[in-house]
């Protein structure tokens, strides 16, 4: 188990994170979500023992991770946010060169590259340079990095970041693997909810340094256990009519969708009132869909902010 108490972690007088308090358990996915700038990605440095809190600890199953750092360093495998590989080498060489990091040799070394790059999909392409490689191609090798020296634990910061569908879902299909098959611990942040709906069965949700909230899926979308979602579509989207959502004490949020708006609210039988509203400010309605609310219907709710803020 890995765990955070009372961390906070400050950069020139700005408090990035504020006395976090988190866990992880061995063989769970857990997802930790935020707009940019909540402190995901400083939890997660502090995690992987990269950043130094300033106050709180980490510790690792029990015991300070400063008292067992290279203990604790071979039981983690970090995919960050940013591309860590070497783009002049080829995808073999990258894995031979990382697992060599960790005291790996011989016959021992040569097969796991094989099998890590077997199970990203790469295996054709292992005697190419990394630099002749997709965003989507990169990233998996960047993931097979991760797993060389077969970490308890995989920290994944934002991993799909540019990376198409295709390559996106095998990314995934891999971890969800890993985590099912082999009882590997994952800690996946991200900004796209439908990742971490398919991945996670536990949350965090940060924003501005702080967790303000955690709990499974279902508790999380419990927070709007009440609420409906509408998707509202118009034939344009104008300020006016979006002020107007925002001023009625019955919405809970408004977010933009590409033909309209996302509305949340607890009202009963909202659906005429809405139209009501809207039409009084002059939208031209094209359509209104009555929804179950998402998970990031809830962040938003808690945020005021959409995932990509």
């Amino acid at each position: 188990m890995i765990e955070m108490t009372d961390v906070t972690k400050r950069f020139k007088g700005v408090e990035a994170v504020k006395g976090m308090n988190f866990y992880l358990e061995k063989g769970e996915a857990v997802g930790l979500l935020g707009p940019n700038g909540a402190g995901k990605s400083t939890a997660i440095s502090m995690l992987s023992s990269l950043v130094k809190p300033t106050t709180g600890e980490v510790r690792f199953k029990g015991e300070p991770i400063n008292k067992q750092m290279q203990t604790f360093r071979r039981s983690i495998g970090v995919v960050p946010q940013e591309i860590a590989l070497l783009p002049q080498l080829t995808a073999e060489e990258n894995l031979l060169f990382f697992g060599q990091i960790y005291k790996l040799s011989g016959r021992a070394l040569k097969k796991k590259a094989e099998r890590l790059l077997a199970l990203v999909g790469l295996t054709e392409r292992r005697k190419d340079k990394v630099k002749t490689f997709s965003g989507g191609m990169k990233r998996r090798l960047n993931t097979a990095a991760a797993l060389m020296h077969d970490p308890e634990f995989l920290l994944m910061d934002e991993p799909t970041v540019g990376v198409d569908p295709q390559s996106r879902r095998h990314l995934l299909d891999t971890v969800k693997d890993l985590q099912k098959s082999q009882g590997v611990t994952v800690l996946y942040t991200s900004h796209y909810m439908e990742e971490v709906e398919y991945l996670c069965d536990r949350l965090y949700v940060m924003d501005r340094g702080d967790v303000i909230a955690s709990g499974s899926k279902g508790e999380i979308k419990g927070v709007l256990s009440q609420a409906r979602t509408y998707e509202l579509r118009l034939s344009e989207k104008r300020e006016e009519i979006e002020q107007a959502l925002q001023e009625d004490g019955r919405v809970e949020a408004v977010a933009e969708i590409d033909n309209g708006y996302r509305v949340t609210s607890t009202e009963p039988d909202f659906f005429m009132a809405l139209l009501e509203i809207v039409t009084a400010a002059g939208a031209d309605v094209r359509g209104i869909e009555a929804n179950s609310p998402t998970l990031e219907d809830v962040f938003l709710h808690l945020t005021g902010r959409t995932l990509r803020d």
